[in-house]
């Protein structure tokens, strides 16, 4: 039997699930799915504890997302101010805490913590804290705080935030972003540039010295919104060495999929490895190329690729790598070998 592909998940909304929708990740999705009505409170669930070890995923990007004013969120969790964004952003944070206390579950803030989990002979998920939009971040002073705290990645736009312009709110980095960026690079966090404006992109990317990657991003070539990466995004991404995680949900990989009927089945696959492929002709290897699924990010099962019923047939997808000419070090690399490159090299020993 072939060895499973070790996988790294670079974006997972587990702990805004579980405060905003009393979704539980600890437990199976269909025994989420069978508390829930037919469609699901935000999709039909796809990801727990359960699936992501039966699936072999090893490392889970967590994220940090707090809700701003006037967007939707089924509790009410939604901030005005940065204090109310930062004791939401809080609460998440010590949710991870909470799931860490399983001992099939341990966080992961340094490379010593990130070994014990991919050398472990027993089923493990790794958590590495992502904060996605920046506002939790009261003033930058307050970025080791959060540092300290556990989180080892940010994004500083999920729409625009006091930070910088994001998606559907194109602009610079404020006066604040700028501060961000150099509190980012002296404390050794890794920047994720997924959700920001292209003028912030290349304002941030000047201007920080560390690690940056897109955790969860398509290729603007297929579908053309501002949420996904342009040519030029890619090739700078590329020249920092970074890792760009493909998003599986069926809105970011084929355009105007929605509007078009919403048919899962429209959707396979062959899809996402359309633009694997296209990110891996730009950069001449399959280095830079990784998986961010976001699911369960305001979508469900409903809305992934035909092939995903829960998280743990993302191993179906290496064998659809290799099946489209990938070869098995390329595919290793996908699956989660390239995140793992950048967490060695970013994360403090």
């Amino acid at each position: 039997m072939p060895t499973p592909y070790l996988i790294v998940d670079a974006h997972e909304d587990l702990a805004y699930n579980a405060l905003t929708l009393g979704r539980d990740p600890r437990i199976a999705a269909h025994e989420t799915r069978a508390r829930e009505p037919a469609k699901g409170v935000d999709g039909i669930a796809t990801v727990g504890l359960p699936n992501f070890l039966a699936g072999n995923v090893r490392v889970v990007f967590g994220t940090i997302y707090v809700s701003p004013e006037g967007n939707f969120n089924p509790a009410g969790k939604n901030y005005k101010t940065p204090e109310q964004a930062e004791a939401l952003a809080q609460e998440q944070l010590a949710y991870y805490a909470l799931m860490a206390g399983n001992p099939q579950v341990s966080l992961i803030t340094s490379r010593s913590d990130l070994k014990r989990v991919i050398d472990s002979r027993e089923s493990r998920l790794g958590l590495v804290i992502l904060m996605e939009g920046a506002d939790p971040i009261v003033k930058p002073q307050d970025t080791r705080k959060w540092y300290e705290g556990g989180v080892r990645v940010i994004g500083p736009a999920w729409s625009q935030t006091r930070y910088s312009g994001g998606t559907g709110k194109p602009g610079p980095l404020t006066e604040l972003g700028k501060q961000l960026m150099r509190e980012m690079s002296r404390l050794g966090l890794i920047l994720d540039i997924s959700h920001l404006a292209e003028e912030s992109f290349f304002e941030a990317l000047d201007l920080f010295e560390g690690t940056v990657v897109a955790s969860h991003s398509n290729v603007r070539k297929f579908v053309p919104t501002d949420r996904h990466l342009s040519d030029d995004m890619i090739r700078a991404l590329v020249n920092r060495d970074g890792v760009i995680g493909a998003v599986f949900y069926n809105q970011f990989l084929k355009y105007q999929w929605r509007q078009n009927g919403a048919d899962k089945k429209a959707v396979t696959f062959a899809t996402v490895i359309e633009h694997i492929k296209y990110i891996c002709d730009l950069a001449g290897s399959a280095r830079h190329c990784g998986i961010g699924t976001d699911f369960d990010g305001g979508f469900g099962m409903e809305s992934a690729p035909s092939e995903i019923d829960t998280v743990a047939d993302l191993q179906k997808f290496g064998t659809a790598l290799a099946d489209a000419g990938f070869g098995d070090d390329d595919v290793r690399g996908i699956m989660g070998g390239n995140w793992l490159r950048i967490l060695e090299r970013a994360l403090p020993d």
